[in-house]
């Protein structure tokens, strides 16, 4: 896996990662999910992304096990922070659980779950502090629409933002309209979740695309590695598709070799086209 995304900061960090929205909360399954989580590792996709909100931290602590015995400099952790925890009276609390869960101390990146009551200023002072005590080393959002990252730009060092992670696929490309272009601008990447659909009314026939199928026929590979390339084509897209399975974790590694042809982008417009207004954000 080669291709890269450059945060604000200039790091790099691998344009697919590893998501783990349900992972680690059955026992029985902990095996083979921790079987994926290595695999994806070794296939390239150093980031993982995770929430205290996940099994209650059952996914943090899954992770935890896995990257055990790895050099932590080549991992990117990523987790969020619950919304009515991202104040003075918690933040702090909530960042250390993660960290203990983890099984290291200091996060790549610690992001907002979503926008709650308290006031964006308090917490982003909160997370200007924890990077001050090494327990964050950049911070985002996440479910941030465009007018939520404009007042994010009018709050004092609002602007430190590394990331945005909303929800992205071929069949909700509503970002495209204005969040997208907004963010590009700004020089803030968006972080892709459920980028293979897999929230379920949401795949809406992907699957079934005799267009996707084509073009993964074309190519050799799955409509999964086809649907990851759509997300991450233009440089500053990472995707965080979750997955369980080890054979899953290397089709969606190897989806960063696979490059569009500008054809086959066109015809993806044509069926599944991009909005032509303003749509809300998908949130799951």
């Amino acid at each position: 896996m080669e291709k890269m995304v450059a945060l604000p900061d200039e790091t790099l960090v691998p344009a697919i990662g590893q998501g783990t929205w349900l992972l680690g909360e059955q026992s029985g399954k902990r095996g083979k999910e921790a079987e994926a989580l290595k695999t994806g590792i070794e296939a390239g996709m150093t980031l993982i992304d995770t929430a205290e909100m996940y099994g209650d931290g059952k996914s943090e602590e899954l992770i935890g096990e896995v990257i055990t015995g790895y050099d932590r400099n080549r991992l990117f952790l990523v987790s969020k922070v619950y919304p009515h925890n991202a104040g003075r009276k918690r933040i702090g609390k909530s960042c250390t659980e993660t960290l203990k869960r983890l099984g290291t101390d200091y996060l790549d990146l610690y992001l907002l779950h979503w926008r709650g009551s308290i006031p964006l200023a308090e917490t982003v002072e909160c997370m200007e502090q924890l990077k001050k005590e090494g327990k964050i080393l950049r911070w985002g959002v996440s479910n941030f629409d465009t007018e939520d990252m404009e007042e994010l730009w009018r709050v004092p060092e609002g602007k430190n933002c590394a990331v945005n992670q909303v929800l992205y696929h071929l069949a909700s490309r509503g970002i495209e309209y204005d969040l997208l272009p907004w963010m590009r601008e700004h020089g803030v990447p968006v972080m892709a979740y459920c980028p293979l659909a897999q929230a379920g009314d949401l795949k809406r026939g992907l699957y079934e695309s005799p267009v996707l199928s084509e073009i993964g026929a074309a190519h050799g590979c799955s409509i999964s590695q086809v649907l990851l390339a759509f997300a991450i084509r233009n440089g500053d897209i990472i995707a965080i598709p979750r997955t369980g399975k080890k054979e899953h974790a290397l089709d969606n590694a190897k989806a960063a070799e696979l490059e569009l042809t500008e054809e086959e982008l066109l015809e993806l417009d044509r069926v599944f086209s991009a909005p032509a207004g303003k749509v809300y954000l998908d949130i799951v």
